[in-house]
């Protein structure tokens, strides 16, 4: 269940009312007039099933509200409401499996800001990830996946495709490109650092490394995982049971081949930089194609199920 929160210009508010009083999906309605000032107007507040919700915000944006007024929506955690399951069993797919496209999009475009916190996390990921390669620890590449920000930048190329964001596009592949750039120049001149200090030399870049060796040296796994990860990343991130992003983060070798990266150029060794930069590029292919995929699928399959609550919006209904 979603919690709706609208402030309507009060020209538009009966249109809002309507709007929300005749869709089946909505369970709880409330009005308070003359309560808003910026804009002038009235505050509406609405229960909706979330397989409901972007029928109801396509409506509301059609209308214009969102231009003049704005529209919020909450996850409700915890309800008790009879008229609220019975909107949920009216409407068809499950809540679980509903993708509401506003909640994606918002969170997409939050996730490829380039602000000094992301790049913050970028670079101490990746640096975390050099001194995992020197040390050959297995525990501390894991970290610095779990650190890495990235995948938020990646899930937006493939809602940016799918919904025609093409200025999110933009947005995401920049944030991508200049915080894996700046992330690699950071840590490559603190290896230089090291190196200058006697801490890190060419042998933790060129000597057996058994714990750590799969960064540099990718292969098909290296893309079917980084494709499976991405589809399970994606699911976390469109359905309501968010979960599994962890393991999404631990799967995907793109943090620890920056890392290597900085290494391999401070070193001049050829092949680390390279098997490395190929790792990266698998990765990051293989996670962008999943994450298109996977949303192209859920849009889809939810138009369809667009197409049957239409349907059964105009057949009567009878209350459990």
């Amino acid at each position: 269940m979603l919690h709706m929160r609208i402030l309507s210009p009060a020209a538009m508010t009966d249109d809002v009312i309507e709007i929300l009083d005749r869709d089946t999906g909505v369970s709880g309605l409330a009005v308070v007039r003359g309560s808003s000032l910026k804009p002038r107007g009235d505050l509406v507040l609405a229960d909706v099933a979330r397989e409901a919700a972007n029928d109801v915000i396509d409506k509301l944006r059609a209308l214009g509200v969102h231009r003049e007024g704005s529209i919020e929506l909450d996850q409700v955690r915890t309800w008790m409401s009879r008229s609220g399951f019975d909107a949920e069993l009216r409407t068809p797919g499950s809540s679980a499996d509903a993708v509401v496209w506003a909640e994606v999009a918002q969170r997409s475009y939050e996730e490829t800001e380039l602000n000094w916190t992301y790049l913050s996390f970028m670079t101490m990921a990746t640096m975390i990830a050099a001194i995992a390669i020197v040390l050959d620890s297995q525990i501390l590449v894991i970290g610095a996946m779990v650190l890495g920000p990235e995948f938020g930048a990646i899930a937006a190329l493939g809602v940016a495709l799918v919904r025609r964001r093409f200025v999110l596009l933009g947005h995401a592949a920049r944030t991508l490109l200049l915080g894996f750039v700046a992330a690699i120049v950071v840590t490559f001149l603190l290896v230089l650092v090291g190196r200058g200090l006697g801490w890190i030399t060419v042998d933790h870049v060129t000597g057996p490394r058994p714990s750590t060796a799969f960064i540099y040296t990718p292969d098909k796994w290296s893309f079917i995982v980084a494709v499976i990860a991405a589809a399970a990343g994606v699911l976390a991130l469109t359905s309501a049971k968010a979960a599994g992003l962890a393991g999404v983060f631990i799967s995907v070798t793109t943090v620890p081949a920056a890392g290597n990266i900085a290494l391999g150029v401070a070193f001049g060794v050829g092949d680390a930089i390279w098997g490395s930069t190929l790792q990266l590029a698998l990765n990051l292919s293989g996670m962008a194609l999943a994450g298109w995929a996977t949303l192209a699928l859920q849009q889809a399959v939810w138009s369809r199920v667009a197409v049957r609550r239409a349907k059964a919006m105009s057949r009567p209904y009878r209350m459990l």
